[in-house]
């Protein structure tokens, strides 16, 4: 007897041997320990068993059954295989994504506490009654609530576009009842760890235990758990999570939420599976034959698209809670105030004032930086050395309070030189602004406020996530400042000022979505203010006041930002007119690289012709000693995609099997952000 085991690596299995003694518990869904190579050892999955013996390898026998019982269903093997052959990744980096990383122990110590907390396990405790009492929904929330469930009758995706602070929150929790009293499992998806601090608690005083919450910041025993849960007979009907919720064991899903849907947080970068968990998350409820809703202010291109051509449903929220108004947005253009030198820091006089006014009121102000660390880099006063990474092509950022500079690809670190290695001269001058430079500056220019800074610096575990949230919420800082972090869907009742430091950041880069994204990004921030009876306030300081981006933000249009854009990316066939895939190229040699680049998008070019562009050296060209290029290939949408992923993976085997390929990784990246 022989197994189809899939490991945590990047292939799809391999094949073992079912010692006598085990082919009674080696079955389909259940975990093993099997040997590997010359010395090591991996937790896997079974994924069939037989009795075709391999020919011409050595097969290896399986070391010891972890399970009694599947821990893998069905309805998740058809999910991994569909996140395998959708993102072009081989199913062991699917395995290794879905599984919490107690159940995949790889050394002996490892093995023997799985195995001790494994038989010391306890069931599940009985989930408490579901609290039916919750804050009743208004007029315009109502009318909403029924159009969504009217559109659930012909559409199984629809979007809620509601403005900021309308109130979609409570919308949701109403919607959860409804399917949890008809007895179905709810995933309500977030795009952020700090978002889910915010909402748990309101959540659960609704829910109680019938709800579990899942994601990163949780430990492997804590998450091991809330697997265990899923999997068990009495599992949560709701859960509260980040992407990687996705992958959990449900048993009987009737209703996925994705609340901020536009969210890039949504999507995984590194490493694969590159997938995105509200396309995923769609698929996952069509297997289920389950609902979902889309919930933001700032729908993306890709969504509002397809809600207008009727492919989902489409449900507009106009009005914000209570009545509240929106928040007034002033453009201030900091290229007239520094040519004026005016500019203290990256604050102009204006900013300064209504800041001031706040403060004076015992109100809260929220600035939103989006660059941390405290400058992008140092150069040398006299020659303009510059420190950069010795593994990426990128320059150091200078971390003050640590006094280091820090790569943000790969983590290399270095004291800041005494001396320049170049002119030996001892003169540095710090170029950019991060948020721990504004934090600085703000000491400056408001000693007796106290602030919160919230980063990947700051927040980098959930305890301190939530210390920065509880206290900011409760008062105890006047000023937060913050990346991106602070823009997705945070709820602060004091704050009355938002303050947008350098919208050109963004709007500068050299990407089809910038707009979109700066649109979004910038709506976002700007809908912290003003949330509760307090008049919001925002300053958007640019050098670029003209522009009509920034007048569609004042103006909150997202309409003739969506038309213009679509327009030209028709012209152009991007997104949503096109499908797009990256292909990328590693190699620690650069000039092979060009060569096997080149032929590969040859090969490309002979199966798609002039869907292929590139390949060319993208903005970051090496990463942690690598270089890399990139090939674009831009797909109907209406083409096939298991021909279109045949072909692809085709062309991979092919270049892989090049002599002059050793040591090339190639991967894809499909629908990039």
């Amino acid at each position: 007897m022989f197994a189809d085991i899939t490991l945590p690596i990047p292939f799809d299995s391999f094949t073992y041997l079912v010692p006598p003694d085990l082919e009674t518990r080696v079955m389909r869904g259940c975990r093993v320990v099997v040997p590997f190579g010359k010395n090591k050892i991996y937790t896997g999955v079974v994924l069939r068993t037989h009795h075709n013996a391999p020919q011409g390898v050595e097969i290896k026998p399986i070391m010891e059954v972890l399970d009694d019982h599947p821990v893998v269903n069905e309805q998740q093997f058809s999910f991994w295989q569909w996140i395998s052959n959708y993102y072009l990744c081989p199913l062991g980096d699917v395995m290794k994504a879905a599984l919490p990383g107690a159940m995949k122990p790889t050394d002996e110590k490892a093995l023997k506490e799985s195995s001790r907390k494994r038989k010391g396990s306890k069931a599940a405790c009985q989930p408490s009654m579901l609290d039916a009492q919750q804050t009743t929904l208004n007029a315009s929330q109502q009318t909403a609530m029924d159009e969504i469930e009217t559109s659930f009758l012909t559409k199984n995706v629809t979007l809620l576009h509601g403005v900021t602070s309308s109130g979609k929150t409570e919308i949701y929790i109403h919607l959860i009842s409804k399917y949890l009293q008809q007895g179905k499992q709810v995933l309500y998806l977030l795009p952020e760890i700090a978002l889910t601090t915010q909402i748990t608690e309101r959540l659960r005083q609704v829910f109680g235990d019938n709800m579990g919450v899942y994601h990163s910041k949780f430990t492997d025993v804590q998450r091991l758990d809330v697997y265990k849960r899923q999997a068990s007979s009495m599992p949560y009907q709701l859960i509260l999570g980040v992407r990687s919720s996705i992958f959990l064991p449900f048993q009987n899903l009737g209703l996925v939420i994705v609340d901020e849907e536009h969210e890039q947080s949504y999507k995984q970068q590194e490493p694969a599976p590159r997938y995105h968990a509200r396309n995923a998350g769609i698929m996952l409820a069509h297997m289920f034959g389950a609902k979902t809703l889309l919930g933001t202010a700032t729908p993306s291109f890709e969504i509002y698209h397809w809600a207008r051509k009727g492919r989902y449903g489409y449900v507009a929220l106009t009005q914000r809670y209570r009545d509240m108004q929106l928040p007034t947005i002033e453009v201030v253009d900091i290229r007239e105030a520094k040519r004026k030198k005016l500019m203290k820091g990256g604050f102009s006089p204006r900013l300064i004032e209504v800041m001031q006014d706040a403060l004076s009121r015992q109100e809260q102000i929220i600035l939103f930086q989006n660059r941390r660390g405290f400058s992008s880099f140092i150069e040398c006063k006299t020659c303009g050395w510059v420190p950069r990474c010795p593994h990426c092509d990128v320059t150091l950022t200078l971390h003050k309070k640590t006094s280091t500079l820090t790569c943000h690809y790969c983590g290399y670190t270095a004291h800041i030189p005494e001396r320049c290695p170049a002119c030996e001269e001892n003169k540095f001058i710090d170029i950019g602004t991060g948020t721990e430079k504004i934090e600085e500056q703000i000491a400056q220019l408001f000693p007796e406020a106290t602030t919160l800074r919230m980063d990947l610096d700051t927040a980098k575990t959930r305890a301190q996530y939530e210390r920065i949230i509880n206290d900011f919420s409760t008062h105890q800082a006047d000023i937060l400042i913050g990346t991106q972090m602070v823009t997705k869907g945070l709820d602060f009742d004091r704050v009355s000022v938002v303050g947008i430091l350098d919208a050109d950041t963004m709007l500068n880069l050299p990407d089809f979505r910038s707009y979109e994204r700066t649109f979004q990004t910038l709506s976002q921030v700007a809908g912290r203010a003003g949330r509760n009876n307090t008049s919001g306030h925002v300053i958007l300081q640019t050098r670029s006041a003209d522009s009509d981006i920034i007048r569609q933000i004042t103006q909150n249009d997202y309409w003739q930002m969506f038309y213009t854009q679509m327009t030209e990316r028709q012209m152009f066939y991007y997104p949503p007119f096109r499908r797009l895939i990256y292909v990328y190229l590693r190699h620690k040699d650069d000039r092979l690289l060009d060569h096997l680049a080149d032929e590969m998008a040859q090969r490309l070019r002979a199966v798609f012709g002039e869907r292929v562009l590139g390949p060319d050296r993208p903005p970051i060209a090496r990463i942690q000693s690598l270089y890399i290029r990139k090939i674009m290939l831009k797909i109907e949408q209406q083409a096939s995609t298991d021909k279109v992923r045949k072909n692809l993976i085709a062309i991979q085997q092919q270049m892989l099997a090049l002599p002059v390929a050793k040591n090339l990784n190639i991967y894809y990246d499909v629908d990039p952000l």
